[in-house]
């Protein structure tokens, strides 16, 4: 289940991604940033649904 973990790390490197590009008013950067936010964030949400939350052995 390191998958749901990577996709939420991704996230919320994505999330700091689309706050740093707006504050330098990189209208692109916070597009790309936004995208990411929103695929990898729907891909987390949807794993740990679909397969629960990891366990730890």
């Amino acid at each position: 289940m390191g998958l749901v973990v990577i996709f939420a790390l991704v996230t919320i490197l994505g999330i700091f991604g689309f706050i740093r590009s707006l504050k330098d008013k990189n209208l692109l950067g916070a597009f790309f940033a936004f995208g990411t936010f929103v695929v990898f964030g729907w891909f987390a949400v949807m794993t740990v649904i679909h397969h629960g939350f990891p366990t730890a052995h």
